[in-house]
C-alpha cells in the first residue's frame, strides 16, 4: 500500500494488490477483470481523477491563496497538486483511489445496468459514497501536504477546514 513512482514520476496512489485486498471475490468471479495491467491502468486514471478533484476543490484554492499572495485569488493560477508532496495519510489516498477506481472504472465493466439491484450496481453506489466521505475527510483535515517540499508536514502547512452545514429557518 504505497504510491507507485517510476523514475521519480508519480504513476498512481494504488496498485493491483490494493484492489485485491479490498474485493478479491470481484476479481475472482469476473474473468474480464483478471488482467493486472488493465486494473493498474484504471488505478492510474482514478489517481489522475483524484488529483484533478483536489485541484478543483475550494480547499485547495484557499490553501494556495493563503501561502502565495502572487496568485491574486485567481483560480487559473492555482498550481496542480504535486502527489510527491503528499506525505501524511498516504493509506487514505490509496483507499480513496481504490474506491474511485471500483465505483467509476472497474465495477462498470461488469455491472448489469438493466438490473438496478445487481450486486455490482450496489457496490458501485457503496464505493461512490465511500469515496465522497473519504475525500471530504481528507479535505477537511488538511494535514497531509508538504507545501515547501522538505519531506515533513509542519504545523504551518496544516490547514484544517471544517464545513458545518447550518439550517436556516
Amino acid at each position: 500500500m504505497s504510491f507507485i513512482i517510476s523514475n521519480g514520476t508519480f504513476i498512481s496512489f494504488a496498485e493491483y494488490s490494493d484492489v485485491v485486498d479490498r474485493d478479491s471475490r470481484l476479481l475472482e468471479e469476473n474473468e474480464i477483470l483478471n488482467n493486472e495491467a488493465d486494473i493498474e491502468d484504471l488505478l492510474t486514471r482514478a489517481s489522475e481523477r483524484l488529483l484533478a478533484r483536489v485541484k478543483s476543490s475550494e480547499w485547495w484554492k484557499e490553501y494556495n491563496y493563503r501561502r502565495n499572495s502572487s496568485l491574486n485569488r485567481d483560480s487559473r493560477l492555482v498550481p496542480a497538486v504535486d502527489p510527491l508532496k503528499i506525505i501524511d495519510r498516504q493509506a487514505d489516498f490509496t483507499d480513496l483511489t481504490v474506491a474511485i477506481a471500483l465505483a467509476d472504472y472497474i465495477l462498470p465493466k461488469v455491472a448489469d445496468f438493466a438490473n438496478e439491484n445487481s450486486n455490482e450496481r450496489q457496490k458501485m453506489l457503496f464505493y461512490k459514497e465511500r469515496a465522497d466521505e473519504l475525500f471530504k475527510e481528507l479535505v477537511e483535515s488538511g494535514d497531509w501536504y508538504d507545501y515547501d517540499g522538505d519531506d515533513a508536514v509542519e504545523t504551518t502547512e496544516r490547514d484544517p477546514n471544517r464545513q458545518n452545514l447550518v439550517r436556516i429557518r
